[in-house]
């Protein structure tokens, strides 16, 4: 029985599942953030290669 009442008083398992659930958001949030600005970074590199190009052509 004294197992049991250790197991049940054992919060580690709780705390490593918020920390991956927090981790988790993050990944998400970071994805998210990615996806949006993609498309803007890559229209903003497009033109400064356009602008390089034609100034050493």
């Amino acid at each position: 029985m004294n197992v049991f009442a250790r197991f049940a008083s054992d919060e580690s398992g709780a705390t490593a599942i918020e920390y991956g659930l927090i981790a988790a958001l993050i990944a998400v949030g970071i994805i998210a953030a990615a996806t949006t600005l993609g498309g803007s970074l890559s229209s903003l590199f497009d033109r400064i290669s356009t602008k390089l190009n034609g100034a050493t052509g």
